[in-house]
């Protein structure tokens, strides 16, 4: 039975660490690979990200597997969650062999960060290493398959869409072959996510099965959004988040052609995206439970197809699942309460 959710592929937890209140307004977002690591790459369009290991997943570079990907707020200075992944992974002997000891590895956790410094009042409010061991943790004890909290959790606790609550969404497929595709998102975005003229969601436009709002719910939308962006001052620096996964068996050139057109549905749910103040970055982790067979070479393009398909879906669910927010930080109301859920 699948969830929908990035937990379909089988191996890979995700686990969040989140915090609000008394200035903050912030979380890390961490998923984790099979024991024995996924094979990893990475796609950053974005003009001004903030990654961590990023070129480790070259594909013409040493590395070929990773033990965890790390999402997470704080700006840059919430990389630092990385350390906390990296040291519970090495406590269990997990990551790259560089000497005799089985203890001598050097786990591979790449990281990315969106922007939520301030949200929640407090500018030094940020994840460090203690958030990202809390997120490792959750991840670690969850069962597998479980359903993954989606809205104002984890990497998606401050995240902003345009002059909306943003979060952390989530989506799966599985194709006709058998392979699952999978996408984890955080919707930070400067972009719009939904058309201003009719109040549908782009993402759910692309798809087909848009809602159209009455005129006046509408309008009223639009009088509130206008009147909480003027409040909360300069609009949010962009990034989105985002990781792909598949049971497929990947080479790391095959996973970064699937990081690439996997930003394809981010660039179908936000507008604009990819300029020079946004850090969208995607990742993508291969777990290799399902060849694809070299006589089928094409057959990397269902997988493609639907790396992008489920971006798009997961950044519909995360808009969709967040809250409002009000408070020191500033005032972001969500898709469901200016357009009621479904």
């Amino acid at each position: 039975m699948t969830v929908d959710a990035l937990t379909d592929v089988t191996g890979v937890r995700v686990g969040h660490a989140t915090r609000t209140g008394d200035g903050w307004l912030t979380g890390t977002t961490v998923v984790l690979a099979p024991e024995c690591g996924a094979v990893a790459a990475v796609d950053v369009r974005g003009g001004g990200p903030g990654t961590k290991e990023t070129d480790a997943l070259d594909p013409r570079n040493l590395v070929q597997k990773a033990e965890a990907v790390v999402l997470t707020g704080g700006s840059a200075y919430g990389l630092d969650a990385a350390s906390g992944v990296m040291a519970w992974l090495e406590e269990r002997g997990r990551g790259v062999r560089v000497g005799p000891d089985p203890a001598h590895v050097v786990p591979v956790v790449p990281a990315a960060c969106v922007f939520d410094l301030g949200r929640g009042g407090d500018f030094r409010a940020r994840p460090g290493a203690d958030m990202g061991r809390t997120a490792v943790e959750a991840a670690a004890a969850s069962e597998p398959g479980a359903r993954v909290p989606e809205g104002c959790v984890g990497a998606g606790t401050g995240a902003v869409a345009g002059a909306l609550k943003g979060g952390i969404g989530t989506a799966s497929t599985v194709l006709d072959s058998g392979v699952t595709v999978a996408a984890l998102v955080v919707a930070n975005a400067a972009g719009a996510v939904l058309d201003p003229e009719t109040g549908a969601l782009y993402g759910e436009l692309w798809q087909g099965r848009a809602v159209y709002p009455e005129g006046c719910v509408h309008e009223a939308a639009r009088r509130r959004l206008a009147l909480c962006a003027a409040q909360n001052g300069a609009p949010p620096l962009n990034t989105t988040l985002a990781v792909v996964a598949t049971d497929a068996e990947l080479s790391k050139a095959q996973a970064q052609k699937l990081a690439g057109t996997a930003h394809d549905g981010i660039a179908r749910a936000v507008r604009p995206v990819h300029l020079l103040h946004d850090g969208d970055t995607v990742f993508a982790l291969a777990t290799g439970t399902h060849p694809l067979g070299s006589e089928h070479p094409l057959a990397l393009n269902d997988i493609l197809a639907a790396g992008a398909e489920v971006v798009t879906r997961a950044i519909v669910r995360g808009v969709r699942a967040a809250e409002s927010v009000a408070g020191p930080g500033g005032m972001w109301p969500s898709y469901g309460e200016l357009y009621g859920k479904r």
